[in-house]
């Protein structure tokens, strides 16, 4: 079994993943393509994308593989309304007909979504082997197998699988033994997501912003959730307090009793956070910190292997994975760079490769920095370009780097769009907003006048990664975005969250030289090798994909300049009726 697809869709954040001979040759979501943020359909498009870079057809694959068992996420909603029976029978009402109409029948749906794929769809027999993994399975397989350790104590954390929230692995060459789980109700994902519920974010959605705010607060409502909330252990295993809660079974996450406990109702949606959201924001934050590194420690003890690999949406908590470089009983830590539900078609694809071959995985990061997503040609470039009536300029590769060190030293906000997109939620540097992270005002700039999200939201730096340990400490690589480390020197304001951290990327010349190049230009001019970097994106859109997609964001927004591969557009010679098309095509759909 040598070509592998492999599949996640109908909760959130739908995607593809093809892998041949074990290599990881194609991997995004679908969201990139449809421009719908958190896409839960059916992956068409993002699936076209990874046959197209295989150069395959579908009827070219070994097996499609699935990235959880919905019979068994259909035994679970079955038992918890039935065990909260008469309680949520609405919900129940609402729920049935859905998984009655398709969820129930997800393997007859998935045929007949990928035979619309065939070359001759009439061919029936022409349709490959379809697989199931269970969730978490996945989620481990996209942790461990694309690691760079022969062996590995793994941990997934989320909401809710089948029936785990949280299961702990070992990793062993092409080995992976699944030790202890927690099972819904009783979940850090879920805990997490009620707060972030309850402060007015969205669900699946509002969590880094939840993260975000923590800082701002105080911990004054830590005893307060460990006390009536969460029985959390010495050993990490845990047990919430279903009083506090709707979620099982109701259509809220919180329920009276929880808004009576915080002092009143739910905060409105995409309200003003005040000084009690902020406390508790970073009251959660602390607990699941806590549970974390007590899940992770016992982990450890149980394997007695200090590499960790982690995946699952909690998983990327980067101001939990930053103090867990911290502690002793880690030695290494690797976290699956698409770690929320998008990654488990990644794992699914992966797991069934190992099962089905007698090979053991290299012990490299196989993740390819996680630019695994479409590139785009200098024809396909101008083509949209002149689709916008955009003028531009190209630029020599060799000058490119030092014009935009030189651009963004003047102030300049730069969008940048190279190669191929990544997979994951990060923006590492191919779908990337570049900007100075010296200037005082930099991050409210691009916050409210780019990206048009809250102003308290911080931006990531991108460091060389020899010069690391200049800016941070603690020092160490985070090629993914993945962790957070204290800022060591005052005079990077827009990159300096308000309790002096950061959350790091480091970019070496091997993982992505064009964006080091730059990097390393603006560093030659300001002795400083580092930029912001935050997605290319504005509120409520996933990152961009296609240099369509580019343009008209570039047009939509205050950005200045906008370079893709070697041609560059300058908003002072774009056209008002350009600026204006873009806006309503970005802002009008709100």
């Amino acid at each position: 079994m040598q070509k592998i697809l492999g599949i996640s869709a109908f909760y959130h954040d739908s995607a593809a993943a093809l892998l041949v001979n074990g290599n990881i040759v194609a991997a995004a979501q679908e969201e990139r393509f449809t421009r719908q943020k958190h896409d839960p359909r059916f992956p068409s498009q993002a699936i076209q994308y990874c046959l197209s870079e295989g150069q395959l057809t579908l009827d070219d694959l070994d097996a499609i593989v699935f990235y959880d068992k919905p019979l068994l996420k259909f035994e679970r909603l079955l038992e918890t309304f039935l065990a909260h029976a008469p309680k949520g029978f609405k919900a129940f009402l609402r729920a049935m007909p859905i998984w009655l109409k398709e969820k129930l029948y997800l393997k007859q749906l998935l045929r007949r979504e990928c035979r619309a794929l065939l070359p001759d769809p009439e061919k029936k027999s022409d349709l490959p082997p379809l697989l199931f993994t269970e969730h978490h399975q996945s989620h481990a397989a996209s942790a461990f197998f694309p690691s760079p350790f022969t062996e590995a104590t793994v941990v997934c954390l989320d909401g809710v699988g089948e029936w785990a929230t949280t299961s702990v692995w070992h990793g062993k060459g092409r080995e992976l033994v699944a030790l202890e789980e927690i099972q819904f109700p009783h979940s850090l994902g879920l805990l997490y997501s009620a707060f972030t519920y309850y402060c007015g974010f969205k669900v699946n959605a509002g969590e880094y912003k939840l993260m975000g705010l923590a800082p701002y607060g105080k911990p004054i409502y830590a005893d307060q959730i460990l006390t009536h909330l969460i029985d959390l252990r010495e050993d990490g295993s845990f047990a919430l307090n279903m009083d506090y809660f709707d979620f099982a079974v109701g259509d809220r996450m919180t329920n009276a009793r929880f808004h009576a406990l915080f002092g009143g109702e739910p905060y409105p949606f995409d309200g003003k956070p005040d000084q009690r959201c902020m406390d508790l924001a970073r009251s959660i934050q602390d607990v699941i910190e806590k549970a974390v590194m007590r899940i992770v420690k016992h982990a450890v003890s149980l394997t007695g292997c200090a590499q960790v690999c982690m995946a699952g949406g909690v998983a990327l908590n980067c101001v939990a994975n930053g103090k867990l470089f911290q502690q002793d009983f880690v030695h290494a830590l690797w976290v699956q760079p698409a770690a929320g539900d998008a990654g488990g078609a990644l794992g699914a694809a992966l797991m069934a490769f190992y099962a089905h071959n007698a090979v053991e995985p290299d012990a490299v990061d196989s993740m390819q920095g996680a630019y695994l997503g479409p590139a785009y040609s200098e024809l396909e470039v101008s083509d949209a370009c002149a689709k916008w009536q955009a003028p531009y300029q190209i630029l020599h590769k060799i000058s490119l780097p030092q014009t935009v060190a030189t651009w963004l030293t003047q102030g300049d906000v730069v969008g940048w769009f190279q190669g191929r997109m990544e997979f994951g939620p990060r923006a590492l540097g191919n779908r990337s907003i570049l900007g100075d992270p010296r200037q005082q005002d930099m991050q409210r700039t691009m916050n409210l006048k780019i990206k048009q999200r809250e102003s308290f939201r911080p931006f990531a730096p991108a460091v060389l990664v020899d010069a690391v340990d200049n800016y941070f400490s603690p020092a160490h690589e985070s090629p993914y975005m993945l962790s957070l480390a204290d800022v060591k020197t005052d005079n990077l304001p827009a990159i300096t969250h308000v309790d002096k951290t950061a959350r790091l990327q480091t970019v070496s010349r091997q993982s992505n030289p064009d964006f080091y190049q730059v990097i390393a230009a603006f560093g030659e001019v300001t002795g400083i090798p580092m930029l912001i970097n935050t997605s290319f994106n504005v509120r409520g859109e996933p990152p961009v994909c296609s240099p369509d997609d580019a343009i008209r964001c570039f047009l939509a927004t205050d950005m200045d300049r906008l370079v893709m591969g070697n041609i560059v557009l300058d908003k002072n010679e774009q056209s008002a009726d350009a600026i204006r098309r873009a806006k309503q095509v970005t802002f009008e759909k709100d």
